[in-house]
């Protein structure tokens, strides 16, 4: 067992945010801030002298948690690895944040981890993007492959799939699904695949990137494949399954055809509802004039969904911008009706990654901001890593900032089983709140309770 002896701690005590609103009468009544109180207390690096990130984080049975991201160097806290080539990197923790263990996955070329999930069994499901066709992967079609491995508790592989054409194809989002198969996202270079990966019946093809929603069986075989968008850039970032089997998928495009027929203007977020068996049931799009991007969804406990992501607009479905950019989260129903939208931030770049429900069904959220106004209250020098929670009427219930005088991005956040939310990312300080770098990017930890 590794513990945290050659990471350095930092101990924050920091100032919380508290606001509270009643709440909607189909919502569950929601504890007050003072109840559930939150503060920064501890933040962690882990690296070597070159790249490493956290991209996912998810809380596991025995009360600690896992995270996955990827990993460039071959010293200091990264264990067997043998190049220096970008690696999917799974480090493992107990209830009392001591390292269990820690694994590298890929080959010999550019792999990284963007997502992660506690499987129905006790293992896990980690996916992203990989260039490599030796080693952990076994096949390579292209540029970029999705790639997902299903590992045991321990971290072993059982079974591994590359999934993609010639392209530059990237996997950013992993679900299990109802039938204990997966179902992957993210985007497919469609112009490079020569229309292949849909096997949608009368697909009118088209150039550009897409969404690319794969459907897995438990054991990995491909049930579907599919991908939708138009003529320009349309991305995938995340997914969730809804009540009745059917899925929604969000991302961002500035295409305006094919698939998309109400584009608000530049990129918006666009969502699509797919059946159970991936056939496009209804597509939206949400946004303003100007460039707006969902990057994560979350169910709520009365059915519906908040959906978020950044925002440079202040027209159409966004009511309010106070700077550059601001983190905009919507909340839609099945169908894709606009119940409520809300932007938070202040008057610089803010921008987000990750929404996560808790236990008392509020939402965690994890963004980056420059700002030192409006919704924020601190910056210590370029991008800061946000965390800040709200309840189900979009009102925060707590922020803080963490960051150093470099550049400081957070990536995801969960809630572990005993209320702890931890925070993971990456960091190029070595100053204020972060007290320690090895090297050029380290993996950010970032505790609060």
């Amino acid at each position: 067992m590794r513990l945290f002896q050659n990471i350095k701690t930092t101990c924050i005590i920091l100032t919380s945010l508290s606001v509270f609103s009643g709440c909607d009468s189909t919502d569950e009544e929601q504890p007050t801030p003072a109840e559930n109180p939150l503060e920064i207390q501890q933040t962690l690096t882990f690296g070597g002298t070159k790249n490493e990130s956290g991209q996912s984080v998810v809380s596991t049975s025995d009360g600690g948690y896992a995270v996955l991201g990827y990993t460039q160097s071959m010293d200091e806290d990264i264990s067997n690895k043998s190049d220096t080539s970008y690696d999917y990197w799974l480090l493992k923790f107990d209830a009392t944040g001591q390292e269990q263990w820690q694994r590298v996955y890929g080959g010999s070329n550019d792999d990284r981890g963007e997502d992660i999930l506690t499987t129905n069994d006790g293992g896990f499901a980690i996916v992203g993007s990989s260039k490599s066709n030796d080693n952990d992967v076994t096949s390579n079609a292209g540029s970029n492959d999705f790639w997902l491995a299903k590992l045991n508790a321990s971290g072993e592989i059982q079974w591994e799939k590359s999934l993609g054409y010639a392209g530059s194809d990237s996997a950013f989002s992993v679900i299990q699904t109802q039938d204990n198969g997966y179902l992957i996202s993210g985007v497919l270079d469609v112009s490079a695949s020569n229309g292949a990966g849909n096997n949608r019946a009368n697909m009118q093809r088209h150039a550009g990137g897409d969404y690319w929603v794969i459907k897995l069986n438990p054991l990995g075989e491909l049930e579907w494949s599919r991908y939708f968008g138009g003529t320009y850039s349309d991305t995938a970032y995340g997914a969730a399954q809804t009540q009745n089997g059917n899925y929604l998928i969000i991302g961002s495009s500035d295409s305006n055809d094919v698939d998309i027929n109400n584009n608000k203007g530049s990129y918006d977020f666009w969502t699509t509802k797919l059946s159970s068996s991936g056939d496009l049931i209804w597509e939206k799009s949400f946004g303003g004039s100007e460039i707006d991007e969902a990057k994560a969804i979350a169910a709520t406990n009365d059915g519906n969904f908040l959906i978020v992501g950044d925002t440079r607009s202040n027209d159409t479905d966004v009511s309010t911008n106070s700077g550059a950019a601001d983190v905009w989260i919507i909340k839609i129903n099945p169908e894709g009706e606009l119940l409520w939208e809300k932007t938070f931030g202040g008057s610089s770049f803010d921008s987000v990654q990750a929404i996560h429900k808790t236990q008392n069904n509020e939402f965690i959220v994890a963004g980056n901001s420059r700002s030192t106004d409006g919704d924020l209250t601190k910056n210590n020098g370029q991008n800061d890593a946000w965390l800040f929670r709200i309840n189900n009427q979009g009102t925060i219930t707590f922020q803080s900032t963490v960051g150093g005088s470099a550049i400081d991005l957070l990536m995801d956040a969960t809630e572990l089983n005993d209320g702890k939310i931890i925070g993971v990312g990456n960091s190029n300080s070595s100053d204020f709140d972060v007290l320690e770098n090895k090297g050029f990017t380290d993996l950010l930890i970032i505790k609060a309770y």
